[in-house]
């Protein structure tokens, strides 16, 4: 396993970081192929076991028993100090007035949530799930900055927004003397590259470290274009990521086959070995519920694509409308 430091911190962390949006109690939230517990927690034994040690999960996966899950399976298998754990806030909780967003009484009420639920004393990044419109940016941003000081969290990251929001952000902390957020999780892989544009050379200019989500496209990049899963046929957010470019992210699809057959390895390494040399990512989150997901993803940093491959598999790809943001 290779680590690197995340952004411009100290921080250590592996080049693979498990997310754990795949682990919870089916019958809560909305996603009903997640693994239960007992079916979990042999994944992150082995994540683990392969020196993976960041592990991402958020308050609303599963209406929290996913940090239930890792949380008790992380207390069991390792050593608090030597591992990275991630949440995020913003997901709706309750319903009602304040059951979700990023005012001062959600942050500092989820902060707490979390951390009871992961049964931790803080977590080492604590991430905003994404832009709240509705919340001025200094309340958001002193919230978050007292979370830190408080001691119930090391570092704070965001997840998908424009980047003119995030530098608003990134403004707003820096102008206040605030605790500045270290980390952007957003949705980069081969059949969205639209943060390229400005998101990427934005973090890459302020040192932000990337740890993209979906970098396998929620498992289209690993199979041929006409075969369901049972996530795929659920997952109606999903759905929405690919309707628009279907036949020019068909090709993406096919390019990846050709470049692993090729090669002789799997579709899921060639994917992320072209994530993992796109700058500044740090680590994509990978999603495993089949064992083998685990190998590909840790077997990925070891594959260096060529730059004929790296132009194959990127030539087919149009401009896509911009996605993932909510």
């Amino acid at each position: 396993m290779d680590y690197v430091k995340l952004g411009r911190t100290g921080l250590e962390v592996s080049r693979i970081c498990l997310g754990c949006m795949s682990y919870g109690v089916p019958e809560r939230g909305n996603h009903r192929w997640v693994l239960n517990e007992e079916e979990a927690r042999p994944f992150i034994k082995k994540a683990l076991d392969l020196g993976i040690n960041f592990f991402d999960t958020a308050n609303v996966y599963s209406d929290g028993t996913s940090e239930e899950i890792v949380g008790r399976a992380l207390a069991d298998f390792a050593k608090r100090d030597e591992i990275v754990v991630a949440t995020k806030v913003n997901g709706r909780m309750h319903p009602g007035p304040n059951g979700a967003g990023l005012s001062r009484k959600a942050i500092l009420s989820e902060i707490d949530n979390s951390l009871r639920r992961l049964n931790m004393d803080y977590v080492d990044l604590y991430q905003i799930h994404r832009f709240d419109a509705s919340v001025p940016i200094e309340e958001t941003m002193e919230a978050l900055h007292d979370v830190v000081k408080a001691g119930k969290a090391r570092y704070i990251g965001a997840s998908s927004m424009y980047a003119w929001q995030f530098l608003k952000m990134l403004n707003a902390a820096d102008k206040h003397g605030w605790t500045r957020f270290v980390s952007m999780q957003n949705y980069v892989n081969l059949l969205y590259r639209e943060e390229e544009r400005e998101m990427l050379p934005l973090c890459k200019e302020e040192g932000i470290g990337v740890i993209p989500w979906s970098p396998l496209a929620r498992g289209r990049l690993t199979r041929d274009w006409d075969v369901e899963t049972a996530r795929s046929e659920t997952d109606e957010f999903g759905k929405t990521l690919y309707a628009s470019t279907a036949d020019a992210d068909k090709a993406v699809v096919d390019r990846v086959a050709a470049v692993a057959n090729s090669r002789g390895i799997s579709r899921a390494q060639v994917a992320l070995a072209w994530v993992l040399q796109k700058e500044p990512v740090t680590a994509p989150i990978v999603g495993a519920t089949k064992m083998h997901h685990l190998d590909d993803a840790v077997a990925a940093l070891s594959v260096s694509l060529t730059a004929d491959e790296i132009a194959s598999l990127e030539a087919p790809y149009v401009p896509h409308p911009v996605l993932g943001f909510r």
